[in-house]
Protein backbone atom coordinates (compact mmCIF):
# COMPACT_ATOMS: atom_id res chain seq x y z
CA UNK A 1 0.00 0.00 0.00
CA UNK A 2 1.36 3.43 -0.96
CA UNK A 3 1.55 5.74 2.04
CA UNK A 4 2.01 9.52 2.07
CA UNK A 5 5.10 11.44 3.12
CA UNK A 6 4.86 12.38 6.79
CA UNK A 7 6.57 14.84 9.12
CA UNK A 8 6.51 14.51 12.90
CA UNK A 9 6.75 17.63 15.06
CA UNK A 10 7.49 16.91 18.69
CA UNK A 11 8.72 18.78 21.74
CA UNK A 12 11.65 16.69 22.94
CA UNK A 13 14.02 14.04 21.66
CA UNK A 14 12.33 10.64 22.33
CA UNK A 15 8.77 12.01 21.91
CA UNK A 16 8.88 11.05 18.22
CA UNK A 17 9.75 7.43 19.01
CA UNK A 18 7.37 7.01 21.92
CA UNK A 19 4.36 8.75 20.39
CA UNK A 20 4.64 7.96 16.68
CA UNK A 21 7.61 5.67 16.12
CA UNK A 22 5.42 2.93 14.69
CA UNK A 23 3.67 5.24 12.24
CA UNK A 24 6.98 6.73 11.09
CA UNK A 25 8.53 3.29 10.63
CA UNK A 26 5.46 2.06 8.76
CA UNK A 27 5.58 4.92 6.27
CA UNK A 28 9.36 4.71 5.77
CA UNK A 29 9.16 0.96 5.12
CA UNK A 30 6.47 1.60 2.49
CA UNK A 31 8.78 4.00 0.66
CA UNK A 32 7.35 7.30 1.87
CA UNK A 33 9.61 10.17 2.85
CA UNK A 34 9.58 10.81 6.59
CA UNK A 35 11.10 13.52 8.77
CA UNK A 36 10.99 14.75 12.37
CA UNK A 37 11.22 18.31 13.69
CA UNK A 38 12.16 18.60 17.38
CA UNK A 39 11.28 21.85 19.12
CA UNK A 40 13.79 21.72 22.00
CA UNK A 41 17.45 20.83 22.47
CA UNK A 42 20.20 22.17 20.24
CA UNK A 43 23.25 21.01 18.33
CA UNK A 44 26.17 20.22 20.61
CA UNK A 45 24.03 18.80 23.41
CA UNK A 46 24.13 15.13 24.36
CA UNK A 47 20.58 14.30 23.30
CA UNK A 48 20.94 15.31 19.66
CA UNK A 49 23.26 12.37 18.74
CA UNK A 50 20.77 10.09 20.49
CA UNK A 51 17.99 11.64 18.42
CA UNK A 52 20.02 11.07 15.24
CA UNK A 53 20.41 7.37 16.09
CA UNK A 54 16.69 7.06 16.85
CA UNK A 55 15.70 8.68 13.56
CA UNK A 56 18.07 6.38 11.70
CA UNK A 57 16.24 3.41 13.23
CA UNK A 58 12.91 4.87 12.04
CA UNK A 59 14.18 5.85 8.59
CA UNK A 60 13.35 9.52 9.26
CA UNK A 61 16.54 11.24 8.13
CA UNK A 62 18.64 13.70 10.10
CA UNK A 63 17.38 15.75 13.06
CA UNK A 64 15.62 19.02 12.28
CA UNK A 65 15.83 21.32 15.30
CA UNK A 66 13.92 24.49 16.12
CA UNK A 67 16.61 25.20 18.71
CA UNK A 68 14.66 26.17 21.82
CA UNK A 69 15.35 25.14 25.40
CA UNK A 70 13.38 22.55 27.33
CA UNK A 71 11.13 24.13 29.98
CA UNK A 72 13.03 22.45 32.81
CA UNK A 73 16.52 22.00 31.28
CA UNK A 74 18.18 25.31 30.36
CA UNK A 75 21.37 23.54 29.26
CA UNK A 76 19.34 21.85 26.49
CA UNK A 77 19.91 24.96 24.33
CA UNK A 78 22.51 27.23 25.96
CA UNK A 79 21.77 30.89 25.38
CA UNK A 80 18.44 30.22 23.65
CA UNK A 81 14.97 31.03 24.88
CA UNK A 82 12.83 28.35 26.42
CA UNK A 83 10.19 27.09 24.01
CA UNK A 84 7.55 28.40 26.44
CA UNK A 85 9.07 31.89 26.40
CA UNK A 86 9.84 32.21 22.69
CA UNK A 87 7.64 34.55 20.63
CA UNK A 88 4.90 32.46 19.09
CA UNK A 89 5.26 34.10 15.66
CA UNK A 90 8.99 33.34 15.61
CA UNK A 91 8.45 29.67 16.43
CA UNK A 92 5.67 29.34 13.84
CA UNK A 93 7.92 30.88 11.20
CA UNK A 94 10.71 28.41 11.93
CA UNK A 95 8.32 25.51 11.55
CA UNK A 96 6.76 26.90 8.37
CA UNK A 97 10.27 26.92 6.89
CA UNK A 98 10.60 23.21 7.68
CA UNK A 99 7.16 22.39 6.31
CA UNK A 100 7.76 24.20 3.04
CA UNK A 101 11.20 22.66 2.63
CA UNK A 102 9.99 19.08 3.20
CA UNK A 103 6.41 19.42 1.89
CA UNK A 104 4.73 16.53 3.76
CA UNK A 105 1.26 15.20 3.02
CA UNK A 106 0.68 14.29 6.68
CA UNK A 107 1.90 15.96 9.86
CA UNK A 108 1.76 14.33 13.30
CA UNK A 109 2.26 16.10 16.63
CA UNK A 110 1.09 16.13 20.26
CA UNK A 111 -2.58 16.45 21.14
CA UNK A 112 -3.98 19.60 22.74
CA UNK A 113 -3.53 18.20 26.26
CA UNK A 114 0.15 17.50 25.68
CA UNK A 115 -0.34 13.75 25.86
CA UNK A 116 -0.94 11.75 29.02
CA UNK A 117 1.54 13.84 31.02
CA UNK A 118 0.33 17.26 29.88
CA UNK A 119 3.91 18.53 29.61
CA UNK A 120 3.81 22.29 28.87
CA UNK A 121 6.38 21.89 26.06
CA UNK A 122 4.07 19.33 24.44
CA UNK A 123 1.11 21.72 24.61
CA UNK A 124 3.18 24.58 23.18
CA UNK A 125 4.42 22.37 20.35
CA UNK A 126 0.83 21.43 19.54
CA UNK A 127 -0.12 25.11 19.34
CA UNK A 128 2.87 25.99 17.15
CA UNK A 129 2.22 23.07 14.82
CA UNK A 130 -1.47 23.80 14.30
CA UNK A 131 -0.68 27.44 13.51
CA UNK A 132 2.26 26.57 11.25
CA UNK A 133 0.31 24.00 9.23
CA UNK A 134 -2.37 26.61 8.54
CA UNK A 135 0.15 29.38 7.80
CA UNK A 136 2.21 27.19 5.47
CA UNK A 137 -0.82 26.81 3.17
CA UNK A 138 -1.30 30.58 2.71
CA UNK A 139 0.61 32.22 -0.15
CA UNK A 140 0.65 35.56 1.66
CA UNK A 141 2.32 34.24 4.81
CA UNK A 142 6.13 34.10 4.80
CA UNK A 143 6.50 34.20 0.98
CA UNK A 144 10.27 34.35 1.41
CA UNK A 145 10.20 30.78 2.76
CA UNK A 146 8.97 29.22 -0.49
CA UNK A 147 5.70 28.28 -2.07
CA UNK A 148 2.69 27.31 0.03
CA UNK A 149 2.15 23.69 0.99
CA UNK A 150 -1.21 22.25 2.01
CA UNK A 151 -1.02 19.39 4.47
CA UNK A 152 -3.70 16.78 3.79
CA UNK A 153 -3.94 15.42 7.31
CA UNK A 154 -2.89 16.66 10.75
CA UNK A 155 -2.75 13.81 13.25
CA UNK A 156 -2.51 14.26 17.02
CA UNK A 157 -0.82 11.50 19.00
CA UNK A 158 -3.01 10.76 22.00
CA UNK A 159 -4.41 8.11 24.36
CA UNK A 160 -8.12 7.23 24.58
CA UNK A 161 -9.88 6.88 27.92
CA UNK A 162 -10.38 3.12 27.67
CA UNK A 163 -6.79 2.20 26.86
CA UNK A 164 -5.44 4.65 29.42
CA UNK A 165 -7.15 2.84 32.27
CA UNK A 166 -4.92 -0.15 31.53
CA UNK A 167 -1.80 1.66 30.37
CA UNK A 168 -1.48 4.62 32.76
CA UNK A 169 0.06 2.52 35.58
CA UNK A 170 2.70 1.33 33.10
CA UNK A 171 3.35 4.62 31.33
CA UNK A 172 3.16 7.15 34.16
CA UNK A 173 4.93 7.52 37.48
CA UNK A 174 2.74 6.65 40.50
CA UNK A 175 0.28 9.35 41.47
CA UNK A 176 0.33 11.24 38.19
CA UNK A 177 -3.06 11.81 36.55
CA UNK A 178 -3.52 10.71 32.94
CA UNK A 179 -4.84 13.24 30.44
CA UNK A 180 -6.86 11.39 27.81
CA UNK A 181 -9.56 11.87 25.17
CA UNK A 182 -12.85 10.06 24.49
CA UNK A 183 -12.44 6.71 22.73
CA UNK A 184 -14.77 7.73 19.89
CA UNK A 185 -12.45 10.63 18.92
CA UNK A 186 -9.47 8.38 18.20
CA UNK A 187 -8.18 5.91 15.65
CA UNK A 188 -5.90 3.08 16.74
CA UNK A 189 -2.88 2.02 14.74
CA UNK A 190 -1.52 -1.48 15.34
CA UNK A 191 2.23 -0.95 15.09
CA UNK A 192 3.27 -4.43 16.25
CA UNK A 193 4.81 -5.22 12.81
CA UNK A 194 7.20 -2.28 13.37
CA UNK A 195 7.60 -2.65 17.13
CA UNK A 196 11.22 -3.80 16.87
CA UNK A 197 12.21 -0.65 15.01
CA UNK A 198 10.14 1.53 17.33
CA UNK A 199 11.75 0.07 20.45
CA UNK A 200 15.23 0.34 18.95
CA UNK A 201 14.53 4.03 18.37
CA UNK A 202 13.23 4.49 21.91
CA UNK A 203 16.29 2.77 23.38
CA UNK A 204 18.62 4.91 21.25
CA UNK A 205 17.76 7.69 23.72
CA UNK A 206 20.26 6.22 26.17
CA UNK A 207 20.27 9.11 28.63
CA UNK A 208 16.50 8.73 29.11
CA UNK A 209 16.86 4.97 29.55
CA UNK A 210 19.55 5.47 32.17
CA UNK A 211 17.66 8.06 34.19
CA UNK A 212 14.56 5.86 34.38
CA UNK A 213 12.22 7.96 32.24
CA UNK A 214 9.66 6.19 30.05
CA UNK A 215 12.33 4.74 27.71
CA UNK A 216 13.93 3.22 30.80
CA UNK A 217 10.66 1.74 31.98
CA UNK A 218 10.13 0.24 28.54
CA UNK A 219 13.65 -1.20 28.61
CA UNK A 220 12.95 -2.83 31.99
CA UNK A 221 9.53 -4.18 30.99
CA UNK A 222 8.76 -7.75 30.01
CA UNK A 223 8.25 -8.50 26.30
CA UNK A 224 4.51 -8.78 26.88
CA UNK A 225 4.34 -5.44 28.67
CA UNK A 226 6.40 -3.81 25.89
CA UNK A 227 3.74 -4.87 23.41
CA UNK A 228 1.01 -3.48 25.66
CA UNK A 229 2.88 -0.20 26.22
CA UNK A 230 4.10 0.46 22.69
CA UNK A 231 2.37 -1.89 20.25
CA UNK A 232 -0.60 0.40 19.56
CA UNK A 233 -0.63 4.11 18.77
CA UNK A 234 -3.71 6.33 18.87
CA UNK A 235 -4.42 9.43 16.84
CA UNK A 236 -6.99 12.18 16.55
CA UNK A 237 -7.54 14.04 13.29
CA UNK A 238 -7.35 17.79 13.66
CA UNK A 239 -9.69 19.67 11.29
CA UNK A 240 -7.99 21.66 8.55
CA UNK A 241 -9.41 24.39 6.29
CA UNK A 242 -10.23 23.64 2.69
CA UNK A 243 -11.69 20.56 1.02
CA UNK A 244 -11.10 17.18 2.71
CA UNK A 245 -8.11 15.13 1.68
CA UNK A 246 -8.99 12.65 -1.12
CA UNK A 247 -9.85 9.29 0.40
CA UNK A 248 -10.44 10.69 3.87
CA UNK A 249 -13.26 9.33 5.96
CA UNK A 250 -15.40 11.96 7.70
CA UNK A 251 -15.00 10.59 11.20
CA UNK A 252 -12.62 8.42 13.16
CA UNK A 253 -13.55 4.94 14.25
CA UNK A 254 -13.43 4.09 17.95
CA UNK A 255 -10.06 2.93 19.18
CA UNK A 256 -9.59 -0.56 20.55
CA UNK A 257 -8.03 -1.55 23.83
CA UNK A 258 -4.48 -2.99 23.76
CA UNK A 259 -4.53 -6.48 22.37
CA UNK A 260 -7.68 -5.91 20.32
CA UNK A 261 -7.99 -5.45 16.59
CA UNK A 262 -6.90 -1.90 15.83
CA UNK A 263 -8.18 0.14 12.92
CA UNK A 264 -5.23 1.70 11.10
CA UNK A 265 -5.54 5.28 9.86
CA UNK A 266 -6.16 4.94 6.16
CA UNK A 267 -3.74 6.23 3.57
Amino acid sequence: MELPDVMGVFAHPDDESLAAGGLLARHAEAGARTAVVTATWAEGTHRVPELARALAELGAGAPRLLGYADAKVPESAPGAARLLDAPLEEAVRRLVAELRAFRPRWVVTHDAHGGMTGHPDHRRTHEITVRAVRAAALPGRYPELGGPVRVGRLLLATHPDGAARELAPLLLRPGRPALTVPDAETEALDVSPWLGRKLAAVFAHRSEVERGALPGRLAAASPADRVRMAGTEWYQRHPLPGPPEPGSTPAAAPATAPGGTARQPSA
